[in-house]
């Protein structure tokens, strides 16, 4: 199952508590109303012991233990690996930014200290930003369903990478997941059922209470959103400032197939559009590519029409002969993730491209360096994701089903439909139900209002959802962010930047219909004969900058 949150220059193959302590947060300047009208939590909140997580590195480290079973709090309990970047300017701290960095499985203490340079200088400066691994995933009590790493390693290799083509590699596909549901059933089944998005929003809210802030203040991209949206209508009360960025395009109906328990039609990605979102992001890609000459884009074939058929020569070629291990099915789930982070994964994907092309084996991009935390590479098995998001959104049980799914897709969304029909072929054969799923409703009043960003050109989720979700939440502004990749957070816009760091301090929403550019373009113009040039970075009401 191909679902994570993203990491710049790597996707980790990418997700949301109650109790005791709070404290009157003392917020410069704001405008933010007084907390209201949630019950006093039955579980005391986690106690949180700081301690650097290795010699000198400027992140601390904890370790919280939480209850398994919120319903039953006294039985089994589970631990939660905590990680924190203390605000830079003490003097003028506001509190605590609880941030998730998406997935379902993105484990934060990894993917928050990679994001951290990302974060606006007067977030960083005024806020303590905490992360942690979610239930099930990372260095948290995390679902693994092998005994050692070479039965892990030997199940990868029983199946094809990526896409599968044709009905022998499509059976294999399906056995191994087959073979995946059983061995988790035989590890942790208790587990399985309690690492749903409502258990980590109560696993949320315990964190909140654990770092002494009266309210939330939080940030969310990617899956985070769904999560941050949860918490916010679980504990409407306790919302002081939330920011949903990108995963904010999930219609939460969409998640939840209209709350329904009836064997779905589609998969949870088909059903929010993220086939068609990831096709118009694709050929955007390939457009701006064949717009600019090699030197901006390696992969240019001299105009937008050329490199389009350029690369649709490529994808026929490679089902037939592949480069090395370069398969087809192998460069459909290479290309659709690589569109997530603009700078530099679409040069890199246009030089993997353009090496295939040539017949040459494409180099994968490096990954980034390991934080310093004491467990940099931890175990992130697709069992992980899979328990999230198979426990807490319906997909359809009969894997025979998929491959006429998979061709309505493409006839819809050309290759990327193909590769997001089969990101939750798991689901078919998945063990266990999540025991506490949030279905609704969605627009439960919030203390305080939510701010929502949407990128236009976002290839996991369509702007449309956002669009859906600002209707659905009670009281949200949605900041569009026209640009490329998979949230503003790590493909920049100074603007979005700007007006997070007023909402986040003092509760200013940006005004109604603002419209936000990336900073920087995906690929530089030809170079010009004569002068001019365009900026980016700015903000207006109803217009782009």
């Amino acid at each position: 199952m191909h679902i994570s949150g993203p990491t710049p220059g790597r996707r980790i193959c990418a997700a949301v508590i109650a109790a005791l302590v709070t404290y009157s947060t003392v917020l410069t300047g704001q405008n933010l109303a007084a907390a209201g009208g949630i019950p006093t939590a039955s579980v005391p909140a986690p106690k949180l012991d700081w301690r650097p997580c290795v010699k000198g590195s400027p992140y601390d480290c904890a370790t919280a233990k939480v209850p398994l079973d919120y319903d039953n709090p006294g039985r089994r309990t589970i631990e939660l690996a905590v990680i924190k970047r203390k605000a830079t300017a003490p003097g003028r701290r506001i509190g605590t930014l609880l941030f998730n960095p998406g997935g379902p499985g993105g484990p934060g203490t990894i993917q928050m200290p990679q994001d951290y340079a990302f974060f606006p200088r007067e977030v960083r400066e005024r806020f303590d930003i905490v992360s942690w691994d979610p239930r099930g995933i990372g260095s948290s009590t995390a679902v693994d369903c092998f005994a050692t790493s070479k039965e892990a390693a030997a199940w990868n290799a029983s199946k094809p990478v990526g896409v599968p083509v044709g009905a022998q590699q499509r059976a294999a596909v399906t056995a191994a997941y087959q073979d995946l549901s059983r061995r988790c059933q035989r590890r942790d089944p208790e587990l399985l059922r309690h690492v749903s998005t409502a258990d980590s929003a109560r696993d949320l809210e315990g964190l909140r209470q654990a770092v002494g802030d009266a309210q939330l203040t939080y940030q969310g991209i990617s899956y985070g959103t769904i999560l941050g949206a949860t918490y916010a209508n679980l504990f409407p009360g306790r919302v002081r400032a939330m920011v949903l960025d990108s995963d904010s395009d999930i219609d939460p109906r969409a998640w939840t197939n209209h709350a329904s328990d009836a064997d779905p039609r589609l998969t949870t990605f088909l059903r929010m559009g993220v086939d068609r979102s990831a096709a118009a992001v694709l050929d955007r890609f390939l457009t701006l590519c064949g717009s600019t000459d090699t030197a901006g884009c390696a992969f240019s074939a001299g105009s937008p029409k050329a490199t389009r058929d350029r690369f649709e020569q490529l994808m026929r070629r490679l089902r037939v002969h592949p480069v090395g291990e370069w398969t087809y099915g192998r460069t459909v789930a290479d290309v659709v993730p690589s569109l997530y982070i603009v700078h530099p994964g679409w040069t890199h994907l246009a030089v993997r491209l353009q090496d295939l092309w040539q017949g040459r084996v494409a180099k994968v991009s490096p990954l980034p360096p390991p934080p310093p935390v004491p467990h940099p590479d931890p175990y992130l098995g697709e069992e992980q994701a899979g328990a999230v998001l198979c426990g807490d959104s319906p997909n359809p049980r009969d894997a025979a089903a998929y491959p006429a799914m998979e061709e309505a897709a493409a006839a819809r969304a050309g290759d990327a439909g193909r590769f997001w029909t089969w990101a939750t072929i798991g689901c078919a054969s998945w063990p266990a139900v999540a025991a506490d799923r949030y279905r609704g409703p969605w627009n439960r009043p919030t203390a305080h209002p939510v701010l929502l960003v949407g990128t236009k050109y976002d290839p996991a989720t369509p702007y449309a959802d956002a669009q859906a979700l600002a209707g659905e939440l009670a009281d949200a502004r949605l900041l569009t962010h026209e640009g490329y990749g998979h949230t503003a957070l790590i493909n920049p816009s100074r603007c979005v930047k700007s007006y997070e760091s007023r909402y986040l301090v003092d509760g200013t929403l940006p005004p109604a219909g603002t419209i936000c550019r990336q900073d920087k373009p995906p690929f530089p113009a030809p170079r010009p004969v004569g002068g001019g040039g365009a900026t980016g970075g700015g903000g207006t009401t109803g217009t782009v900058h």
